[in-house]
């Protein structure tokens, strides 16, 4: 059984070849399952300094209890320090309105993160790494599952070793060596028995579906790890192409993405290169078909994932975060000076007795005389209309802004002052005519808006 240790040194090395064993510092994820035990025992016996985390889901009742207690004697056994957290998980699935094993992963990863950054500042001298347990069988059933739910190319490449600050050190390994160094090693571990309940995917797979497979084909699963093997090695080189041609057709502007709509169409094979373009932006697979189709749609058109929006602005598509909810900024009095913050920038108001009247629309001089406090700066709404300068008759924003060709994000970010149900000033863009300076001003105000 002497290959699993020297296995987590070989591959210690070969990923990190210039950080020695002593200056690593693992936070093992143990569930008390045989997997994670062998998984302690390994790094034990490699010279490896590490920690144990446990979660504590509450789920099954006593048998949750049982898993803690476990893990704690684990721990007490390699003289090793263990952290334990507790999770009212029901409440939290009904809060969240998700799956329950979504859930739980969730919670048990943003648990680890949090500590590894606590140990990154406990240990500045130490690489700091949440290691796993997840090993060569888990890594089929996961290809498996991506497989039939439906996937791209990198959906069928399975598990990485190195997955930001987490670790796989068992990946290579099938099932049967875990138990096999188990046994010969004399290690204890507990079986979680909702692992024998087939109401949770990766089970049914797990218990069914390979079981069955097997009777056709035995080495299902040795076939299985090669290919995965195998497609590792063409999705390399398949995101190599895939880079060089990306990077030709998107051009960052500030955090938006701009891609000509004439160039997209024209990209072969268009439904893959579509799916690459949009996934890293939480667009779904399914909703590829939609963004082809938005190639052809109108002006102003869309499609939204959870972060971001795909939009089609005349000839270009714009893949741009989701608009925020902007708070209103009251500015309460008159004021000799004010500077005030919100979502775009800052607005200075500054009395003045200049006779210059600025030329840019970021700098503007108004009739003080006719503002009511409190002032209100908020973005614009449908609805809203002004006067602009020059202009004897109003005029609603909306179709101001359109006037200006501005695409629908860029309008998403104009603001508006507010005074006494006027608008004074749409911001950076011009002033309300009823605020402008005449021979009857006496007392002048003048704003800066800076992005």
């Amino acid at each position: 059984m002497q290959p699993l240790k020297d296995h987590i040194l070989r591959w210690w090395k070969r990923h990190l070849p210039h950080q020695l064993p002593s200056q690593l510092h693992l936070l093992l994820a143990v569930s008390g399952g045989v997997d994670s035990v062998v998984l302690t025992d390994v790094v034990a016996q490699s010279g490896i300094d590490f920690s144990i985390l446990h979660c504590n889901f509450q789920l099954r009742g006593a048998e949750s209890e049982r898993d803690e207690q476990f893990v704690r004697s684990l721990a007490t056994r390699y003289g090793k320090e263990v952290l334990v957290k507790k999770f009212d998980t029901e409440s939290i699935v009904a809060e969240r309105k998700s799956a329950v094993q979504e859930v739980a992963r969730d919670l048990r990863y943003e648990w680890f993160e949090q500590v590894r950054g606590e140990y990154t500042e406990r240990f500045p001298e130490k690489a700091v790494w949440i290691a796993v347990a997840h090993h060569a069988d888990d890594n089929i059933e996961t290809v498996l599952m991506n497989l039939f739910r439906g996937t791209g190319l990198h959906g069928l490449t399975g598990m990485e070793p190195f997955r930001g600050k987490m670790v796989r050190p068992l990946l290579n390994f099938r099932k049967e060596e875990l138990k096999a160094y188990a046994v010969a090693q004399g290690l204890d571990s507990i079986e979680d028995s909702s692992n024998l309940s087939n109401d949770y995917t990766r089970n049914y797979f797990r218990n069914e579906l390979i079981p069955g497979i097997k009777k056709v084909f035995p080495s299902v699963e040795n076939n299985l790890l090669h290919t995965i093997g195998r497609l590792k090695e063409a999705d390399s080189l398949y995101h190599v192409a895939l880079q060089k041609m990306l990077g030709s057709m998107i051009e960052q502007k500030g955090n938006e993405y701009h891609i000509p709509v004439l160039l997209w169409k024209q990209v072969t094979p268009l439904m893959t290169i579509t799916y690459e373009l949009i996934k890293d932006f939480g667009f779904s697979a399914a909703q590829t078909v939609e963004a082809i189709k938005l190639l052809e749609a109108e002006n102003s058109s869309y499609i939204a994932s959870k972060t971001h929006r795909l939009i089609r602005n005349r000839n270009w598509m714009i893949i741009a975060p989701l608009a925020n909810e902007h708070d209103h900024v009251l500015i309460p009095v008159d004021s000799a000076d004010i500077s005030v913050a919100f979502a775009e920038g800052t607005i200075q108001l500054s009395p003045t007795t200049s006779a210059t009247i600025p030329d840019t629309n970021m700098e503007v001089v108004i009739d003080a005389d006719a503002l009511q406090y409190p002032m209100l700066l908020r973005p614009w709404k449908q609805g809203d209309y002004f006067y602009p300068l020059g202009m004897p008759k109003k005029k609603k924003i909306s179709r101001f802004l359109g006037d200006l060709k501005l695409s629908k994000t860029e309008k998403e970010k104009v603001w508006v002052l507010e005074s006494g149900k006027k608008i004074v000033w749409v911001l950076g863009l011009r002033i309300d005519h009823r605020f402008r300076i005449t021979d009857q001003t006496q007392q002048k105000m003048s704003l800066t808006y800076l992005k």
